[in-house]
C-alpha cells in the first residue's frame, strides 16, 4: 500500500481560551495574483476533532507566492454559544522555497490570537 502524500502546508487551531482543540473550524487558503493583486482561493478545509487541518494545497500547486490563510472564527464561536471580537482571522505569508513544508498553527480565545511559523 502506497504511503499518503503529505500536504507541504498545515494548520493547526488551538483555543486557549477553553484549553481545548478548535474543531470543525471552517478554513480557508487563497493565493495572490500579483499582476491582478485580487486573491484566488484554492482550498477549502475543516478542522478536524484535534483542530488540524490539512490536504489544502497539493505539492505540485504549492509555487512560491503570497498567501493567506482564512480562519473563520466568528462562527465558531458562535457554534458554542459564545461571541468574538474578530469575526473571522486571516494570516498572511510569503512563499519563497515551496519545497519546505510549512506549519501554520493558530491560538485564539475570544478576543486574541497569535500564530507562528512551525514545522
Amino acid at each position: 500500500m502506497a504511503a499518503a502524500v503529505s500536504s507541504p502546508l498545515t494548520t493547526h487551531v488551538l483555543n486557549t481560551g477553553d484549553g481545548i482543540p478548535a474543531s470543525k473550524m471552517a478554513v480557508t487558503l487563497h493565493r495572490l495574483d500579483s499582476e491582478l493583486k485580487i486573491w484566488n482561493m484554492l482550498g477549502v478545509g475543516t478542522t478536524n476533532e484535534d483542530g488540524r487541518c490539512s490536504g489544502l494545497i497539493s505539492q505540485e500547486a504549492f509555487t512560491s507566492g503570497m498567501y493567506k490563510l482564512r480562519f473563520e472564527t466568528g462562527s465558531y464561536w458562535e457554534s458554542r454559544g459564545q461571541t468574538s471580537f474578530f469575526p473571522y482571522v486571516e494570516v498572511v505569508f510569503i512563499i519563497t522555497d515551496p519545497g519546505q513544508r510549512f506549519h501554520l498553527p493558530l491560538l485564539m480565545s475570544r478576543f486574541s490570537y497569535s500564530t507562528y511559523r512551525g514545522s
